[in-house]
């Protein structure tokens, strides 16, 4: 394309010096006054065409300004974004008009052009707007963007670069759950004998100082509060209460029929994590791709927003099982966790996965994107998990997901 362009200008500037050459030729060969005025009107054509090449248009400087966007420079999934430019040409030679040519582009793969045009006005100033198309997850950032102008008669064609450097990030899809009626029957009692057990055992979040107790193992003793009172004083520490429940979205690109299939993946992570942060529930996330991503289970609004930041990006790259990242972070996992699996892999694959997280003291949970499996295999993987007292969903869409969980839509 550059090839070309550069090729017609070469075409124009021979043909140009063709013609001012042929008026001169004309002038001495036959001499008077069309041949001068002729000559004349060359001679001026061909300066002003000359000078156009000082026109200010490379050292053009520009700001951008997004809006749509939040503070922490996140959108909602399938929300347009607007665009300002103000560009400034300085410089004095007349231009008659700017088209400018931004590009947008998705980390990842894949990128957007948007042309526009303005007319300067007497300061060489001008403004123009534009507005995206409804974005889908992701990050973006601007490309430089290319100012490009044209003399009058539209020969030749000078450019120049803006550098306005910018960039954003689109949110999963998600949809609001009102209620995930599994989840609340396992915190009321559902594992009420295991959870139970868990709640007397302490964390390594130390909670504050208590007394001293006859027993009490060197380690927990804090050395700081006992120089300062003169009496033994011990570290207190956070007791577990519930099961750690934790999310583990397989991002294996051969479980995934297409595309639209792993977003459903990633909006389903997204609207749980969204759940679980209106109901102050403690939801950790692995995150199985070419390279495994594990967040520890936790209130923490900084690690909620961590999490979501993580899924803006994700992709289905990993070659590796769900089963062969669980087994490398085992360690991590607390006996008795609640694992929601959300996966489209089912049969003999997920067999083994739950087989495995049983035999570890784990209760899992299947969240199944079915692909094009007929209705009967479908309602048979279900009840082969109802019979071995594991909860399976099996989501075909986004909106199906609040009905499925609880029985409610809001």
């Amino acid at each position: 394309m550059m090839a070309m362009a550069r090729r017609k200008t070469v075409l124009t500037v021979w043909c140009v010096l063709a013609c001012l050459i042929g008026s001169f030729l004309f002038l001495i060969f036959q001499g008077g006054k069309l041949a001068s005025m002729l000559f004349a009107v060359m001679l001026i054509l061909s300066a002003y065409l000359t000078m156009g090449r000082w026109s200010g248009i490379t050292k053009a400087q520009g700001k951008r300004s997004i809006s749509g966007i939040g503070s922490d420079g996140l959108v909602p999934a399938g929300t347009p974004v607007s665009v300002q430019i103000q560009a400034e040409i300085p410089g004095f030679w007349p231009i008659p008009y700017v088209m400018v040519k931004d590009r947008l582009v998705r980390r990842g793969g894949g990128e957007m052009t948007f042309d526009a045009s303005f007319v300067p006005d007497w300061r060489r100033r001008g403004t123009l707007e534009y507005t995206t198309p409804p974005m889908r997850r992701g990050f973006y950032y601007f490309g430089s963007t290319r100012c490009t102008t044209e003399d009058i008669f539209g020969l030749f064609e000078h450019s120049g670069v803006l550098e306005m450097p910018g960039s954003f990030g689109v949110l999963p899809q998600t949809v609001p759950i009102r209620e995930w009626r599994q989840y609340r029957q396992m915190m009321k009692g559902m594992h009420q004998h295991s959870a139970s057990t868990r709640a007397m055992r302490e964390t390594t979040q130390i909670n504050g100082v208590r007394e001293y107790h006859y027993g009490d193992r060197l380690s927990r003793i804090h050395w700081n509060a006992t120089a300062k009172t003169g009496e033994f004083k011990s570290k207190e520490f956070e007791r577990e209460s519930l099961p750690k429940s934790i999310l583990v979205l397989d991002r294996n690109r051969k479980s995934y029929g297409d595309e639209e299939q792993f977003e459903l993946a990633v909006s389903i992570a997204a609207s749980l994590l969204e759940f679980a942060s209106r109901r102050d529930i403690a939801l950790g996330l692995l995150s199985v791709g070419k390279e495994a991503t594990y967040f520890d289970p936790t209130r923490s609004a900084m690690q909620y927003r961590l999490m979501l930041n993580h899924l803006v990006d994700v992709e289905a790259d990993g070659a590796h099982s769900l089963l062969h990242v669980l087994k490398n972070h085992a360690r991590a996992f607390a006996p008795g966790s609640f694992f929601a699996l959300i996966t489209p892999q089912w049969s003999e694959p997920m067999r083994q996965v739950l087989d495995w997280l049983e035999s570890v003291d784990m209760n899992p949970c299947h969240f199944w994107l079915p692909q094009t499996t007929a209705k009967a295999q479908e309602e048979g993987w279900m009840n082969e998990l109802r019979k071995r007292g594991f909860a399976g969903y099996a989501i075909h869409a986004l909106g199906e997901l609040p009905r499925a969980l609880g029985g409610r839509v809001s």
